[in-house]
Order: C-alpha cells, then sequence, then structure tokens
C-alpha cells in the first residue's frame, strides 16, 4: 500500500459509516494508519467498536441535524451504510454528501444488483446499469449522488460493486437445514461472490489505491449458478443438497427479496482489481473457502 502522509496531530483521519460486519473486519487492517472514527447509530456499541480500535460517534443517516459534527472531521471516508428500505432515492447518502469536505478519498460499497439481469452475460465495469429493483434504484441513485459530490469537492471516488458476500458465520445454513428448494437447472441463475475477508482487505487497498471516480466489481473468481452454491455449502457441512425445482413452482415457497435474486444472471469480471489495486484474493473461489 501507498504511505499516507501525516497530518499535524499524527495519523490521518478515517470516518466509517455503517461499520456492520465487513466494518469490523476493516478496522484491524487500517487502525495503525488511521485515527478511525466509526459511526453508529445505537450508543450500546460504542463498547464494541473501541475495542476494536475506532473512536465511537453517534449519528444517524436519516437525521441531517446529527450529522453536522462529522463535517470535515475526516479527510478518508469509507461509506458501508446501506439506503434506506423505501423510496426511489438514497436520502441517507445524500444527507452524508451535503456535508463531505473537499478534497477527500471516499469508498462507496454499493451493489452488483446495478446491472439486473444480464442473462448470464460476463462483463467488465463498462457496462451500463440497469437496476430492475427498488433496492437496486437506491443503490444507483447513491452512486450519482456521490459522483456529483467527487466532481464538485475535487475528491477521490472510489465504487465497489458488491455481490453476494458470505463467510464461515454467513452461510444458507438456516435454508439449507429447512430444506428449502432451489431453481431447477435450466431455471437457475448466475450469481457472483466475494469472501468477507478479501472484501474488506479490498476497501482498504480501494482507500490508497484507487483511480478517481472509478468502479471496481469486488467479486472473486468464482462461476457458479445459485443451485450449484447451496449444493457447494451443503456438501461441506454435511447437509443435503437442496431439492430443485422450476421457477413458477418455487415462486410461492421463496420470499419477494430471493425471488428477485434468483430472476438476475450475471458473471461479473474482476480483472480491474487485480491489475488496478493489485488485489490477490485469499480466497479465490467459494470451493477454495470452503475447503479451507
Amino acid at each position: 500500500m501507498k504511505k499516507v502522509s501525516m497530518n499535524k496531530i499524527g495519523k490521518p483521519r478515517l470516518l466509517v459509516l455503517g461499520c456492520g460486519d465487513v466494518g469490523m473486519r476493516l478496522l484491524p487492517l487500517l487502525r495503525d494508519r488511521f485515527r478511525i472514527y466509526a459511526v453508529t447509530s445505537q450508543p450500546g456499541r460504542h463498547a464494541e467498536l473501541r475495542a476494536a480500535g475506532a473512536v465511537p460517534l453517534t449519528a444517524d443517516l436519516d437525521r441531517p441535524a446529527t450529522l453536522a459534527r462529522l463535517a470535515r472531521l475526516a479527510s478518508f471516508i469509507v461509506h458501508l451504510a446501506p439506503p434506506p428500505s423505501a423510496g426511489a432515492i438514497d436520502t441517507r447518502t445524500r444527507n452524508l454528501a451535503a456535508i463531505l469536505p473537499e478534497g477527500a478519498t471516499l469508498v462507496y460499497v454499493s451493489t452488483t444488483g446495478v446491472y439486473g439481469d444480464c442473462g448470464g452475460a460476463a462483463f467488465d465495469e463498462t457496462r451500463p446499469v440497469r437496476p430492475a429493483n427498488p433496492r437496486a434504484v437506491r443503490r444507483v441513485d447513491a452512486e450519482r449522488t456521490l459522483r456529483r459530490w467527487a466532481r464538485r469537492s475535487g475528491s477521490r471516488l472510489a465504487i465497489l460493486r458488491v455481490p453476494g458476500i458470505y463467510a464461515q458465520d454467513r452461510l444458507p445454513l438456516e435454508r439449507l437445514q429447512k430444506g428449502t428448494p432451489a431453481l431447477a437447472h435450466d431455471d437457475d441463475v448466475y450469481t457472483n461472490h466475494i469472501h468477507a475477508d478479501d472484501l474488506a482487505r479490498l476497501i482498504a487497498l480501494a482507500l490508497f489505491r484507487a483511480a478517481p471516480s472509478r468502479i471496481y466489481h469486488a467479486v472473486d473468481d468464482s462461476e457458479m449458478r445459485m443451485g450449484e452454491y447451496f449444493d457447494a455449502v451443503a456438501d461441506a457441512r454435511g447437509l443435503p443438497r437442496p431439492p430443485r425445482l422450476p421457477r413458477e413452482q418455487l415462486r410461492d415457497m421463496v420470499s419477494p427479496m430471493m425471488l428477485s435474486f434468483m430472476s438476475e444472471s450475471r458473471r461479473l469480471q474482476n480483472r480491474r482489481i487485480t491489475e488496478e489495486l493489485g488485489m490477490r484474493l485469499r480466497y479465490p473461489t467459494v470451493a477454495a473457502a470452503l475447503a479451507s
């Protein structure tokens, strides 16, 4: 990683918003290089964040008045907070952009869902977005909001488009134990994956190495259909593989959110993260992670 210049009071400051599972994996990677401020809307998390090496701050992206103390606090920002659960715009990111400083570096963790259904096509980051559900529409709004801020403020923005995140403690075990069916092979969709530890490492690399206003596919080298992923996890954990059903039969057996995932098929290429960020995936495939 490139060397970060020190300011007059020591370490440069990093602001982390949305410090959930991935954020907690990120803190150990950066706490020696930055003085980290972790934003939470839950005061009860202060002790956990402090123990992880961050200075906890209580603020709420849904309440703009609570964000004033964050303005100009740090010149490095990691935005992990999800959009609100309804509406066509990401009001949280818009509230954040209103108080962000000039000349900053920001990494935004978005979603591969912004592409919608691609019919199983393989593609790179130059493909236009075509969101097909409200969650993805809000993510596109967030990306555009941050691009406008970056241009206006002379800041450096990196957007990581992230697929399904998994880890040892983030596997679909409950689904498998319940025997929830998966799609029949002829109806199955290609999905993309990234291990949570590799995603945290990618975020850290992007802070130092990302080109301005650059988009990166934060995906591993796997090329799997959704049913194959469930089968691989089941085999690794000694569970029965899920039964397979045609899409029409499965429609009434899964949640609307899962059905939307089962309606989008794409294979994202990840050359930029290896060639531009120098990323060497610790878990290059789901199979490698499960074997370890």
